[in-house]
């Protein structure tokens, strides 16, 4: 039997539905509080006076601990000047809803935190305990670090920054132990006309090993770029644009390298873990007197195992008559320069942040930040902390898609 054909009457109309579209919430006023830092020899601050002056322009509240921009050469009267409230009591800043930090929240600090703050900051994998994390979690805290934060671009606008300022740094801190008011060889690093250049060998061609030779090369160094990643040092001489020896990581090669260099630069970087360590004590054994490592991978371990974690107040020890420089964050050395860096990424951030009704709303929006989220309202979303403490893990794509 067939199917009666379909008919129209004159009083049946077809009229298109109205779209429905996801609308931001109205803006949120941010209450936002910068402790003093007191542990990791952090000298940072993560947002500058210009920075603040602008968050109090577009109507949020600043709470800074006093003499918590000193080590970056700020003082209160700057950071009141720009419309910040200025305490004394470290308690009265963890009042805030946003905990701004230039360290990761220590042990003395984790009883302050109050449920369902938002803390921004950096992790430190290597520094982290459990105990801190699983107080985080039973406060319901929102927690974005520093080091996986992303941009629009899918870059790590913070760690590029400090790799940057850490990769230029490098080439300045050789320079001042090879001379001889540091005890060094009384070597110029890059020489002058008539004498041959100081040698430098970089392992890592990322960032830091990127600026590193930049440096370097415009100070007159011969420059030796070692990494196992034939892209990484492809893209090195694209942006350097000059053809400049570089290898993989061979240890014939590399041993008979580092026994001729003056200069000898770790910048590793590790991938999830620690970093690997390539240069053995042998190797070590074999360099030049007087000359100079600089381990900038000492955070994640180290790639000379020679190197040991020294402070700023005692930066280097010499082993087998080698200068060794291991200080992690050398960043932090220069913290005018990666205070304003931070701020730079911070500042806007926080600002897209109050426009989006907060950071719950952020993350729907903004995808590239969900990366930077550990915790999320007390639940652990980073898979690396979650094996390493054996604490669950819940993914956080799942997590917000639930709550909408």
């Amino acid at each position: 039997m067939e199917s009666p054909r379909p008919f129209d009457l004159p009083s049946f109309n077809y009229e298109t539905l109205e779209e429905t579209l996801d609308v931001k919430p109205r803006g949120s006023e941010l209450h936002i509080g910068i402790p003093r830092e007191t542990s990791f020899h952090e000298n940072r601050i993560a947002l500058t006076p210009e920075a603040v002056s602008v968050l109090v322009a577009n109507g949020h509240r600043a709470i800074i601990e006093s003499n918590a921009g000193v080590g970056a050469s700020y003082s209160d009267k700057d950071y009141s000047e720009a419309g910040a409230k200025i305490v004394y009591s470290k308690k009265e800043v963890f009042d805030c809803d946003t905990i701004v930090k230039s360290a990761p929240i220590g042990e003395a600090e984790i009883d302050l935190l109050k449920p369902d703050q938002l803390i921004i900051s950096p992790i430190h994998v290597a520094a982290m305990k459990r105990e801190v994390l699983e107080k985080m979690m039973d406060k319901k805290i929102t927690a974005l670090s520093f080091e996986n934060l992303k941009d629009d671009s899918g870059h790590n606008p913070i760690v590029r920054s400090m790799s940057e300022i850490a990769g230029s740094a490098v080439m300045l801190i050789a320079g001042h132990y090879l001379s001889n008011a540091n005890k060094g060889k009384g070597v110029l690093v890059g020489g002058i006309s008539g004498i041959p250049p100081t040698k430098v060998i970089i392992i890592g061609a990322g960032m830091v090993g990127e600026q590193t030779a930049r440096t370097a090369l415009a100070m007159g160094a011969n420059v030796k770029i070692f990494d196992n990643s034939i892209y990484r040092l492809k893209r090195l001489q694209n942006n350097i644009g000059a053809r400049i020896y570089t290898s993989v990581i061979e240890p014939g090669i590399l041993g008979k390298q580092l026994k001729t260099c003056d200069v000898a630069v770790g910048a590793l970087a590790a991938s999830g873990g620690r970093t690997p360590m390539v240069v053995t004590e042998e190797m070590v054994s074999r360099m030049r007197p007087g000359s100079i490592i600089v381990d900038v991978s000492i955070d994640h371990g180290g790639c000379f195992e020679t190197s040991k974690i020294t402070t700023q107040d005692d930066p280097v020890f010499r082993k087998f008559d080698v200068i060794h420089y291991c200080v992690p964050n050398i960043a932090s050395g220069f913290a005018r320069t990666a205070s304003q860096a931070i701020s730079n990424v911070l500042m806007p951030l926080l600002l897209e942040m109050s426009e989006d009704g907060g950071m719950d709303n952020m993350v729907w929006y903004k995808i590239n930040i969900r990366s930077g989220i550990y915790i999320f309202k007390g639940a652990l979303t980073n898979f690396h902390l979650s094996e390493r403490f054996d604490l669950k893990f819940t993914d956080l794509n799942l997590l917000i898609a639930s709550r909408r």
